[in-house]
């Protein structure tokens, strides 16, 4: 199914193909308002009794989630150009330009979780009804984290797209999308637990440059991405436990294959103990970090 814009969600029926079009659409507005409905739309289509979600049971007994076929591409602006890490210049956040870069990577990074997260509606099928309640809610989420340095972007008298940017978390996208497993333990509990480790020294790198609004929004980035790594995290469990293996041994396992350079420390261990790490495997992180 193709929708034209956010007024065709009321017709659509079938959650996998809003998230889809969520997921495909270039157009940042749009993207913002359909990401932000569809936690709502999801509920009205239950309430209505649409069969809107390919889902089993929260009750059963975990089994290997069903995987989508499809291509994985994610709708962007022209804008920004995407380069290799290595190549972004370092700014400090003394200067403006400095600091309106460093908000344009953190929106960047938003953007992303976007389509990570409509993605992981759309691909992956067959599991509990809280999986698509839990990634739908981060859509949403990462929508209105956007939405708000979008804003503060836009007091530095820049827009998303001024800079350019890495794609290394679409990148991590592609090579997991085969597996809903590889995925949960790659993206969000790698990834996107970095930012749990990183955003504390943003934060006091900012208040020393007496840049309260940016503090403000990173303190609700941080304060609601530990209930998106533990989403990661409880989903990476299920899957693990659908094909009976030790999720902590195949998380190092996975690392090393994967993301063997992703850590480096400190890490927040008080924010990943929330977010669903566990003691014995935080050790060897630091380790390793």
């Amino acid at each position: 199914m193709s929708l034209g814009s956010d007024a065709d969600i009321d017709s659509v029926t079938d959650i996998h193909a809003a998230a889809r079009h969520c997921l495909r659409t270039a157009d940042i507005d749009l993207k913002l308002r359909l990401a932000s409905a569809l936690p709502a739309r999801v509920e009205a289509m239950l309430a209505a009794g649409d069969n809107a979600v390919d889902a089993m049971a929260d009750d059963s007994e975990p089994v290997t989630p069903r995987v989508v076929e499809d291509d994985c591409i994610a709708g962007r602006p022209g804008r920004p150009q995407l380069v290799p890490p290595s190549t972004l210049p370092k700014r400090g956040l003394g200067s403006r330009d400095g600091r309106a870069a460093f908000i344009h990577a953190i929106a960047h990074i938003e953007f992303n979780a976007i389509n990570l997260a409509c993605d992981a509606v759309y691909r992956f099928r067959g599991l509990p009804l809280r999986y698509y309640r839990d990634w739908l809610a981060v859509a949403a989420d990462e929508a209105r984290h956007f939405g708000l340095l979008q804003r503060r972007l836009a007091d530095f008298d820049h827009a998303y797209g001024d800079f350019d940017a890495h794609n290394g978390l679409w990148e991590m996208a592609e090579k997991t999308a085969h597996s809903c497993l590889e995925r949960m333990a790659l993206v969000p509990r790698v990834l996107e637990a970095r930012g749990l480790d990183v955003t504390p020294g943003m934060i006091e790198r900012l208040q020393r440059e007496g840049d309260a609004e940016t503090v403000a929004i990173l303190d609700i980035i941080l304060r609601e991405e530990v209930a998106h790594v533990a989403a990661g995290t409880r989903w990476y469990q299920w899957c693990c436990d659908a094909e009976g293996i030790d999720a902590v041994a195949h998380f190092r396992e996975l690392l090393a294959r994967f993301a063997p350079n992703a850590l480096r420390g400190p890490l927040n261990e008080e924010a990943r103990l929330r977010a669903g790490f566990v003691a014995e495997e935080l050790l060897p992180l630091e380790s390793a970090a």
